[in-house]
């Protein structure tokens, strides 16, 4: 299985914007980040946004947020949401192959297909944001660390 480059840009936008919460993000900083077109990213942005995925703030002092809570994004679903065809082989989509109806590897691979899905279906944002990598990575992507709370008294 393999993924688009559309979905790959999509789950690096949601873990980027979800390491800057409660800040905000922008399209050219997520693109300098990970090195990758603006314009490319744009279109992934728009999609994400009429998803629901993430909420685009217009005007001054505008940016990017999540949408909703990162464990409320299941990963699988972002996949399916992003992924414009998951037909691993021809006989997915038309058929067109001649031992199509006696076939058994197009079971297969279905069956792998979903197996894949479901693994990514226990996956959230969250899941992607915790752990003691996060630091990491938000430092590797150029993210400031979010300045400590003051101490109440």
């Amino acid at each position: 299985m393999r993924l688009t480059r559309y979905t790959d840009y999509s789950l690096r936008t949601l873990i980027y914007v979800g390491l800057r919460e409660p800040g905000q993000s922008s399209i050219g900083e997520i693109a300098r980040a990970y090195g990758i077109s603006e314009n490319h990213l744009t279109k992934v942005v728009h999609q994400l946004g009429r998803l629901g995925l993430i909420r685009t703030i217009r005007g001054r002092g505008g940016g990017l947020r999540l949408g909703m809570a990162p464990e409320r994004i299941v990963i699988g679903q972002v996949v399916r949401q992003t992924e414009d065809d998951l037909a691993l082989v021809e006989c997915f989509a038309s058929g067109a192959c001649i031992i199509t109806a006696p076939c058994r590897l197009k079971h297969a691979l279905s069956e792998a297909l979903g197996a894949f899905l479901a693994v990514l279906d226990g996956y959230t944002l969250a899941d992607l944001l915790g752990g003691p990598e996060s630091g990491e990575v938000a430092r590797l992507l150029g993210i400031p660390s979010p300045e400590p709370e003051p101490a109440v008294l």
